[in-house]
């Protein structure tokens, strides 16, 4: 016996606008902004349009951002250059989350810069 799935992807913008914008969780309770946008990449990734792509992303952002976090800690004693590294990181990490949001809610392709891709 064999199982066929129906592989129809339904269109889900807002899905995709609140999934960038979960990230921004760190910034009102201090954690969440990695684990909420996980959890909803990981149970839709198969079920809406993109995304998997979307998610992929912010999955990659936010561990690209934890990665220079990490950096920029020790580099805080290099004349103070980590502070500047924190203030960026945490400017993008507010700003970007918004701008693609934006672009999910248009049907556009994210860009999040400066990111590693990890998965």
């Amino acid at each position: 016996m064999e199982l066929v799935t129906n592989s129809v992807l339904r269109k889900d913008n807002s899905l995709l606008v609140v999934t960038h914008l979960t990230q921004l969780l760190h910034y009102i309770t201090g954690f969440g902004g990695f684990l909420v946008p996980l959890i909803i990449w990981i149970t839709s990734k198969n079920t809406v349009e993109g995304m998997d792509e979307h998610g992929k992303s912010v999955i990659n952002f936010q561990l690209s951002l934890l990665l220079y976090i990490i950096i920029s800690i020790p580099a805080i004693l290099l004349l103070g250059l980590g502070i500047l590294m924190l203030i960026g990181v945490g400017i993008l990490g507010f700003v970007l989350p918004i701008v693609n949001a934006v672009k999910a809610a248009n049907g556009e392709a994210p860009s999040y810069f400066l990111t590693i891709k990890f998965v």
